[in-house]
């Protein structure tokens, strides 16, 4: 895998597990508002960091850490090399992470199939006649859709996400989204924060405010079991 970064420790994003976060190399969206714009354009791209060494660290570490996030960019544009690493990860002993925008949907099914995977975090960007907006790119619905479905009945831990930006998103676009995630265990509506983005547009995009953020999820609410922002 073309690995861009390493966090060696982090307590937040596995939920209840001290883990490292594996940071990929690429990815085949190109959302305006990504906060990681080293990691999806080539141009920023840096070497990437050697893989016996970053296994060597892992080996080193797994008396102290729990589990390992795989994230982005997107892991699965790996495809088999994104497998291979996971069962390595597990057969160390490591509960395996992977975060993605769903777009691979093979890539999600092997992975539960395998067993090489323990919790899964799929981006739900908007709305399917606003994916492309969202997105960057022309998305193929049907494979967001079979992913969510997937990892609703893989059996794994799982948890849905969504970056609301105020000017892609309204707040009557969450009617569609909870449709689309219908009866999910668990959703999160993220703040966007203009830091790093792919688009410099982006910097003058907003989030809502706290109330209307509690608008929002209470129509999630509707379709999902739990929702909170983040």
């Amino acid at each position: 895998m073309k690995i861009g970064g390493l966090k060696k420790t982090s307590l937040i994003d596995f939920p209840g597990r001290l883990s490292c976060i594996v940071f990929v190399q690429g990815c085949n969206l190109r959302c305006p508002f990504c906060h990681n714009p080293e990691l999806v354009l080539p141009e920023k791209f840096l070497p990437p960091l050697d893989a016996g060494e970053i296994m060597a660290f892992l080996e080193k570490r797994k008396k102290y850490l729990e589990g390992v996030v795989i994230t982005g960019g997107e892991p699965c544009i790996e495809g088999e090399g994104l497998l291979s690493f996971a069962k390595t990860l597990k057969n160390i002993g490591y509960l395996v992470k992977i975060d993605t925008n769903g777009t691979f949907p093979d890539i999600i099914r092997k992975a539960i199939e395998q067993k090489v995977v323990d919790y899964l975090a799929m981006d739900v960007k908007g709305p399917a006649e606003k994916y492309e907006l969202v997105s960057g790119v022309k998305t193929n619905m049907a494979d967001i859709e079979e992913s969510i479905s997937l990892i609703k009945n893989s059996g794994v831990e799982y948890e849905f996400k969504t970056t609301v930006v105020k000017e892609l998103l309204r707040i009557d676009d969450f009617e569609k989204i909870g449709g689309l995630i219908k009866d999910a265990k668990l959703h999160y509506l993220q703040r966007f924060i203009p830091s790093k983005v792919v688009d410099p547009k982006s910097f003058s995009y907003h989030t809502y405010s706290d109330e209307e953020f509690e608008t929002i999820r209470r129509i999630m609410l509707k379709y999902v079991r739990e929702c909170h922002v983040r």
